[in-house]
C-alpha cells in the first residue's frame, strides 16, 4: 500500500496563471513554505524557504482563480505528482507538483496580504452527527 498526502501552508510567490487544458481550466500557482533552522554561526533560529508549484483541476481551479493573488496565505493539501519532459532544446526537465484537492484561505479580508478570505474556503464535507457514529458501533 501507498501512500501519497501532503499538507502544506505558505504564500503564493506569484499570482495564480489560469489555463485551459483542452475544456478543463487548470489553475497553476506557487507557494512557499518556511522551515525552521539553526544557524551555526550565530546560534538563532532562521526562516528557510522552500518553493513548490500547485495545480488545481476543474471548476474548483477556475473559481479560486478569482481570490488568490501573490502573498495570500493559503494551506494546501492534496499529492505528489512526478513530471518529466523536454524542453525546447531537447534537454530532459522534471518537477514534483502538488496537485490540490483542498485550498483554504487563512487571511483575514482586512489583512495586507491579499484578497484572501476564510467565507471563500473550498467547502469541507460536514463532519457526521453524534447518533450517527453511534449507531454503526456493534455492541
Amino acid at each position: 500500500m501507498s501512500i501519497n498526502k501532503v499538507v502544506v501552508s505558505g504564500n503564493l510567490t506569484r499570482d495564480p496563471e489560469l489555463r485551459m487544458a483542452g475544456t478543463t481550466p487548470v489553475l497553476q500557482m506557487g507557494i512557499a513554505v518556511n522551515d525552521r533552522k539553526k544557524n551555526n554561526e550565530t546560534g538563532q533560529w532562521e526562516d528557510v524557504p522552500n518553493f513548490f508549484d500547485v495545480v488545481v483541476w476543474g471548476a474548483r481551479g477556475e473559481s479560486l482563480s478569482r481570490f488568490l493573488t501573490k502573498g495570500t496565505k493559503i494551506v494546501v493539501s492534496g499529492r505528489l505528482r512526478w513530471n518529466q519532459w523536454q524542453n525546447a532544446e531537447g534537454e530532459k526537465r522534471s518537477k514534483v507538483e502538488i496537485v490540490a484537492d483542498d485550498v483554504e484561505f487563512m487571511n483575514s479580508r482586512n489583512s495586507d496580504g491579499g484578497a484572501g478570505n476564510a467565507g471563500y474556503a473550498t467547502p469541507a464535507p460536514a463532519a457526521p452527527s453524534a447518533e450517527i457514529l453511534t449507531e454503526d458501533i456493534p455492541f
